[in-house]
C-alpha cells in the first residue's frame, strides 16, 4: 500500500508539471518582456535547487517519497537551508511555468503541484522522524520549502 501510493504520488506530480508545460497559453494577463523574464528565471532557479536537492542527497537518492533504509540523514548543502530543495525547486518552476501559462489552468494545476508536494513532503518527514532520531532538531532548524519557513516545533 505504501509502494502504490509513493507512485501515485509521483506520478501525479510529473502529471501536474507536464500540465503546466503544455496546457494551452491563456490570456489572464499579459505576458510582457519582464514578466517572460521573471518567469525563465523561476523555471532556470527551481530547476537548479532541485538539482542540487538530488546531487545533494548522495546515497540516499531514491524517487519515491518513501526513504531509503539506513540512507544518512543529509543536512548540509542546499539541505542546511531547506529540508525540501527538490520540492522546492519544483514548486518554483513550475510558478514560472504558471506566470508564462497565463491561465486559470496554469493556476489550478500549480496550486495542485504545491498542495500534492506538501502533503508528500508532510508524509515523507514522518517516515524521517521514524527513521532518523536528529530529524527532529534538524526540522526545528531549518524551514521546509524556505529558509527558516515551516520548521518543525523544537523538542522540549
Amino acid at each position: 500500500m505504501k509502494r502504490a501510493l509513493a507512485i501515485g504520488l509521483v506520478s501525479a506530480q510529473f502529471l501536474l508539471l507536464a500540465a503546466l508545460a503544455f496546457l494551452p497559453h491563456g490570456t489572464l494577463w499579459p505576458v510582457t518582456v519582464l514578466l517572460a523574464v521573471v518567469a525563465i528565471v523561476l523555471c532556470v532557479g527551481g530547476a537548479v535547487l532541485a538539482v542540487l536537492g538530488v546531487a545533494g542527497l548522495g546515497p540516499a537518492l531514491t524517487a519515491s517519497p518513501i526513504p531509503r533504509e539506513h540512507a544518512p540523514l543529509v543536512t548540509t548543502g542546499v539541505y542546511g537551508l531547506v529540508r525540501s530543495p527538490i520540492y522546492a525547486g519544483l514548486i518554483t518552476g513550475g510558478l514560472g511555468l504558471a506566470l508564462f501559462g497565463a491561465s486559470a489552468w496554469h493556476l489550478v494545476a500549480w496550486v495542485a503541484l504545491v498542495l500534492l508536494l506538501a502533503g508528500k513532503a508532510r508524509w515523507e518527514e514522518r517516515m524521517l522522524l521514524a527513521e532518523h532520531p536528529d530529524y527532529v532538531a534538524y526540522g526545528a532548524r531549518v524551514g521546509r520549502f524556505l529558509p527558516g519557513v515551516g520548521r518543525l516545533r523544537s523538542p522540549r
